[in-house]
């Protein structure tokens, strides 16, 4: 992929306290998402896991960035705000029993394979 321009991709996965995930992925239909792309970020998905592992409830989010620095400029400048603290950050955060996340470069053509629009 020489002089193709990279993206850095985050995927971030959300174990889910029990009987959660419907109003989890509901505030994050119609409140977290369309906050995030407000502020700039650029989700590439986001929804519920295929399978329950373990038997636990799971979702994921999928987002895009120019640069890690960028990565981190704009998770500071989002998670710090007062639109998402004093918005539906403790709907979303109160459902999570834990989360991980993985970040990766890519092409922009793999990013947009995997957008859900």
């Amino acid at each position: 992929m020489p002089g193709e321009a990279t993206v850095i991709l985050e995927f971030r996965t959300y174990r889910l306290k029990p009987g959660t995930s419907d109003e989890f992925l509901r505030v994050m239909t119609g409140e977290s998402i369309p906050l995030l792309e407000r502020a700039g970020l650029r989700v590439v998905d986001f929804g519920r896991s295929l399978v329950a592992e373990d038997g636990h409830e799971e979702a994921y989010l999928i987002r895009a960035f120019g640069s890690l620095e960028e990565h981190e400029r704009q998770e500071r400048e989002f998670y710090g705000s007062e639109a998402w603290l004093t918005g539906p950050r403790e709907a979303i955060v109160s459902r999570i029993e834990s989360y991980h996340t993985i970040v990766i470069e890519t092409s922009e053509e793999a990013v947009k394979a995997l957008e859900r629009r």
